[in-house]
């Protein structure tokens, strides 16, 4: 294998993934939904799709839009009572089909779950029906050499959510300074510090 050309081409079809998104008004009433939520606004996911959804509850909570991760495992076991009425909540799920996921939403609907925003791939996802809102991450091939490995997908469900919280973050007219006054430490909060001095 020649390493180089290797690393080439995964990085390639990572990029070609990210770039293959179609951007529908699905996401205009997704970012809509999220800056109107008349309660709290919660991610969830399993496994790496996980990942990215607490990671992205940390990039709201940091670009001005309060959120919280909530695991679909512990979910069954006591945690959906963090869902209540008039919440919103978006799901992670390439395949749409994540038993623990979708079990969480349809008991979630009974305690109120206002909106769900389905962030899904496959077109015969379970998700898409129990979604009020789909981000359609389109039909992504894993550049793994068993096309198991989920690299491709997940980098096209981080790029979606990175874009949500920019563009809400600006549609709430978030500023450096709130941006300074959420990261007292660190790098990041350094910068904004001496940028509102």
């Amino acid at each position: 294998m020649n390493i180089q050309e290797r690393i080439s081409e995964i990085l390639a079809a990572e990029a070609a993934a990210i770039l293959a998104i179609r951007v529908t008004p699905d996401f205009e009433r997704a970012l809509l939904a999220l800056r109107d939520c008349p309660a709290k606004v919660l991610t969830a996911g399993m496994g790496k799709a996980g990942h990215v959804a607490r990671k992205f509850a940390s990039t709201l909570c940091s670009t001005g839009t309060p959120a919280s991760y909530i695991h679909p495992g512990e979910a069954a076991h006591g945690d959906l009572g963090l869902i209540g009425p008039e919440d919103c909540l978006v799901a992670f799920s390439t395949s749409g089909k994540t038993r623990e996921v979708i079990e969480m939403l349809e008991l979630g609907r009974h305690l109120g779950l206002k909106t769900v925003i389905g962030i899904t791939s496959h077109p015969d996802s379970e998700l898409r029906a129990l979604s009020d809102i789909v981000l359609d991450m389109g039909l992504v091939e894993e550049p793994c050499i068993h096309g198991l490995t989920p690299t491709s997908s997940i980098v096209v469900m981080l790029a979606i959510s990175d874009a949500v919280a920019l563009a809400l973050m600006e549609l709430k007219g978030f500023s450096r300074h709130d941006f300074g006054l959420r990261h007292h430490g660190g790098y990041l909060g350094k910068r904004a510090r001496l940028d509102n001095e």
